[in-house]
């Protein structure tokens, strides 16, 4: 809720409003009080990986408290030569003293080569400590060290950081943002970390849930799917209308040609690519390629102006202009020399999706006109102060135009991760066994999965290298940048895992699927450009790639726990008698096997029978039974030969021995009275001294003395703990 809230009203509103206020902390310390009296009544100190999954929350939540209480920010303007030992605080208006003085030597900022587009903003500072008393007297005089900081390299100092934030008009001075947190930030990182750790404990500890889901036997069974595919080709023809433009070779050898367009080096094809793309919404436009409608554009402005191609979403700005389609005219937006757009914007100007559908289309206009006026292409200069690409990077940029990978990967990953779901739903969910046929095709099934996965994630990779390589930096700077890598996450632990966990390989597909999809839909793609200054720094590439590592992650856990709720459904009522018996013989101390006997009780045998006897024997130890000594045996056979000998006639003499025992049991079966606890509500009843039985409310309590037969003719079933 809070979050609408703040789209709404903005940042300021909610942090003063919502999570700066009493009852906001209030709210988050009942929080932390519950979960930690929940920690101590569930005992959860004998399942750690839980405990520190838990724990590390309120960690987090200590140091947003000791952030919250403790902390000072605000901001330092400094001039050159001017001294300076405070900082303004904006919530209180208070000049907070620094510990030691700043000064600032000079600012500069910093352009990529041949454009205007900063690359970084920097301030040279000195800085020192004030000289104590004795030092004084003595006339030393402070020492002043230098230091840089930019955008991206942070100055600390006694537990103050200072952040590169504004500069001045004259470009003299400069302005830095302060923090003061030397705790609360340690501790809310240690909470993150021990939140990771917890996580990764959780997926492969061998008592947790996600193990005990692993070796469900639902998910342990073969299992058949018929595939129909079923593919529907549609080609839409464009309109039989000839429009003039450039011829495809003339096109073709234009794509290549290198220009400037976002403050960066392209070929042609890109420029020209973007122009469409925002036109038209589509890449190219009644079979011409992007370089044809611009060269035809500029040749026959008369023609294109009168053709419907600017694209316009909005219902409600169709009905305005007048349109009957999506598709606008430059015409339609003009009356002679008045804009139409002009006074609709002036009566909608705000936030609604009306004044974006207006600002959206009048970019489209903007794009025209300085096409037409010659300012939207700008060839690389001829003095050579730009220094343009090289064949690899032209042929490589235009390889990645010419292939949309993000289209491609969303239709396929959600095609095959919906095929591979459903091959698994039905493995969970069947219950007889398959024909040898079928299973083999089940097989063969589930070896395509795997190869289109490891495809998926290798031409995923590729393109997103591509992208890597032509823009020189990793491709994590935007929205769209980062949902690609978020999806390479995601195939990647599926690709790791899915062999061991078969269920990640759908959860893989689907969720690359989606994370694609919403970018592509979205029209997420912006053009590759340079990196605003804040963005240029490894730290935050790091940054952004573990926080997507863990969405992925987070997303895998999630659908894991859906399984496991699907697969709780499937549990039956069903009960099994499993026994081990020691067989001794005579008087030895030590055991010479065990016997292992299980049975389904409802179905008598049919679902689980097994009678096992383990033999206590070690290949290469001799074991005497008698006194329980051991020692290894020269020959390396051990005593495992003598032991099955000596064994097998007292076995088959216990064995048969059961079985006349049930035999007789069958023929004249007991009638022992016991006293039971009977649970009204649930139906349940226990043993006086079952656990269970002293937590059931005293008016549901009821207590029956009677043979189990006769408990369970009155609609009674046997509590599962103490099994009475």
């Amino acid at each position: 809720m809070t979050t609408f809230v703040e789209q709404a009203y903005g940042t300021d509103f909610v942090e003063r409003n919502i999570y700066h206020t009493i009852w906001f902390c209030c709210l988050w310390g009942a929080i932390a009080v519950i979960t930690l009296a929940a920690l101590i009544r569930r005992a959860l100190w004998r399942r750690l990986p839980i405990l520190l999954l838990h724990g590390s929350f309120l960690v987090i939540l200590v140091g947003a408290m000791i952030t919250f209480i403790g902390s000072k920010k605000g901001y330092i303007h400094l001039r050159p030569g001017v001294a300076m030992n405070s900082f303004e605080e904006p919530e209180s208006g208070k000049n907070i003293k620094l510990p030691f003085i700043m000064r600032l030597d000079s600012f500069r900022v910093v352009y990529y080569p041949g454009t205007e587009a900063p690359a970084d903003y920097v301030s040279y500072i000195s800085h020192s400590l004030p000289v104590s008393l004795s030092d004084s007297l003595s006339g030393q005089k402070d020492t002043f060290f230098h230091e840089q900081i930019s955008m991206n390299r942070i100055f600390t100092s006694q537990g103050f950081r200072f952040y590169q934030s504004s500069f001045d008009d004259d470009g003299q001075g400069s302005w830095l943002t302060v923090n003061y947190d030397p705790w609360g930030t340690r501790v809310t990182y240690a909470g993150y970390i021990l939140l990771g750790i917890s996580m990764i404990w959780l997926l492969f500890s061998q008592n947790g849930e996600f193990r005990r889901l692993l070796n469900h036997p639902l998910l342990k069974k073969g299992g058949v799917f018929i595939l129909f595919l079923f593919c529907l080709a549609g080609t839409a023809q464009a309109q039989k209308r000839s429009l003039p433009a450039l011829k495809r070779i003339q096109a073709d050898s234009l794509a290549r040609e290198q220009v400037i367009y976002h403050d960066r080096v392209v070929p042609f094809n890109t420029l020209a690519r973007d122009f469409v793309q925002k036109l038209t919404g589509k890449s190219s436009y009644k079979g011409l390629t992007p370089e044809q409608v611009i060269g035809g554009w500029l040749l026959y402005p008369e023609v294109w102006r009168n053709e419907s191609l600017i694209y316009i979403k909005s219902a409600e700005l169709q009905q305005l202009l007048g349109l009957k389609t999506p598709y606008a005219r430059l015409t339609d937006l003009f009356d002679g020399s008045v804009y139409h757009l002009r006074e609709h914007w002036q009566r909608e100007q705000g936030q609604s999706k009306l004044a974006k559908a207006i600002q959206e289309t009048d970019e489209k206009v903007g794009l025209i006109l300085m096409l037409e006026q010659g300012t939207f292409i700008q060839p690389l200069p001829a003095d050579g102060s730009v220094k343009p690409l090289s064949k690899i990077q032209v042929k490589a940029e235009l390889l990645y135009n010419s292939i949309p990978f993000s289209k491609i990967l969303f239709m396929v990953n959600l095609a095959f991760g919906l095929l591979s779901f459903l091959l698994l739903l039905h493995n969970c969910l069947r219950s007889t066994a398959l024909p040898p046929k079928v299973k083999t095709v089940s097989h063969i099934a589930g070896v395509s999965f795997s190869v289109v996965l490891y495809a998926a994630f290798l031409f995923h990779l590729a393109g997103y290298c591509l992208r890597w390589y032509i823009g020189g930096r990793i491709p994590l700077s935007n929205g769209y940048e980062t949902m690609q890598f978020m999806a390479l996450c995601i195939l990647l632990v599926a690709c790791l895992l899915h062999r061991r966990f078969p269920f990640t390989l759908p959860f893989g597909f689907l969720l690359s699927g989606f994370v694609l999809l919403v970018s592509y839909l979205g029209q997420m793609n912006p053009q590759i450009t340079p990196l605003m200054p804040v963005l240029v720094s490894p730290w935050l590439s790091i940054h952004v790639s573990l926080i997507m590592m863990s969405y992925a992650l987070l997303a895998f856990i999630m659908l894991n726990g859906i399984l496991a709720l699907c697969l709780r459904k499937k549990e039956t009522e069903n009960h099994v008698l499993y026994r081990v018996t020691p067989v001794f013989e005579g008087n030895n101390l030590v055991a010479a096997g065990v016997l292992m006997e299980a049975e389904s009780v409802e179905d008598k045998g049919e679902g689980v029978e097994f009678c096992v006897f383990v033999y206590n024997a070690q290949p290469g130890v001799t074991i005497d039974y008698a006194t329980g000594d051991s020692w290894l045996d020269e020959n390396g056979t051990g005593n495992q030969q003598a032991a099955a000998k000596e064994t097998k006639t007292v076995v088959e003499t216990e064995i048969q021995a059961e079985k006349q025992t049930q035999a007789e049991n069958t023929q004249a079966p007991a009638k022992e009275t016991s006293t039971y606890i009977l649970n009204t509500n649930s139906k349940k009843f226990h043993k006086p001294g079952c656990s269970a039985a002293s937590q059931i409310k005293a008016a549901n309590k009821d207590e029956f003395t009677g043979t189990r037969d006769e408990v369970i003719a009155k609609g009674y079933e046997p509590c599962k703990k103490c099994n009475p």
